[in-house]
């Protein structure tokens, strides 16, 4: 399969890389840091036997960067597979104190970048009758909580976000997954001062990402709630 993961080098981005990459499929890869992504490919292609990584530095709040990078992707590949929409940042604060420009950043890098990715890929899909969008969303876009701040806006719209397309796109027989994962080490928990075995790792939500796309295509996954095994923190 053709796999596009956006923020790929970092938590739960590159451990659905590697998880799709076990299996031999096809990866186009963004992230903001180029460095990080050539790292990350010849990693891949020494310790898989994935052959076919493509990757792009992006912006992901910027629109006209999404689009060359779709682009690229259709004119690398004559398909598209699945697209994960990865991407996301977290600034922790109570709405009512966070800094001006944090709902706006965030909404950008967490919810339009879904959007418009997932936008610049869906004529593609329709048009070869399949596919499949995979949204990584958060367990805060079920439930708020103190310090969530915009994070939990945004994750509540990517949510809605990946019920529409859902609606709108079974007709073409492309598919699409809601992940709201709890917890998970990655450099947001960077320091924190947590037994190992509080947060889950990386690796398991990649696992729930590749069962997902490897039901029979009249099955979808529509939305997956994961969570420590004690609870949220």
């Amino acid at each position: 399969m053709n796999i596009v993961i956006t923020g790929a080098t970092e938590g739960i981005g590159k451990a659905i890389a590697y998880a799709f990459a076990s299996k031999d499929n096809a990866l186009a890869l963004c992230a903001r840091t180029f460095s990080k992504l050539e790292v990350l490919k010849a990693d891949i292609l020494t310790s898989t036997n994935c052959t076919d990584v493509f990757i792009q530095s992006v912006d992901v709040t910027n629109h006209v960067e999404i689009n060359k990078f779709a682009k690229n992707c259709l004119e690398h590949w004559t398909s598209i597979d699945v697209l994960i929409n990865n991407a996301g940042v977290f600034i922790p604060g109570k709405i009512h104190e966070e800094d001006d420009g944090v709902l706006e950043m965030t909404m950008n890098t967490n919810v339009y970048s879904a959007y418009r990715m997932s936008r610049s890929f869906i004529p593609q899909m329709i048009s070869q009758g399949s596919g499949h969008i995979i949204n990584i969303s958060s367990v805060a876009g079920l439930k708020a909580y103190p310090n969530g701040g915009s994070y939990s806006i945004s994750k509540f719209a990517m949510l809605g976000l990946g019920k529409g397309l859902r609606e709108e796109l079974k007709e073409y027989g492309i598919r699409v997954t809601n992940i709201m994962p709890g917890a998970t080490w990655s450099n947001s928990w960077a320091g924190v001062d947590l037994p190992k075995d509080r947060l889950m790792e990386a690796s398991d939500i990649a696992k729930i990402v590749l069962l997902a796309t490897e039901l029979e295509n009249k099955s979808v996954l529509e939305d997956v709630v994961v969570r420590p095994l004690l609870g949220d923190l």
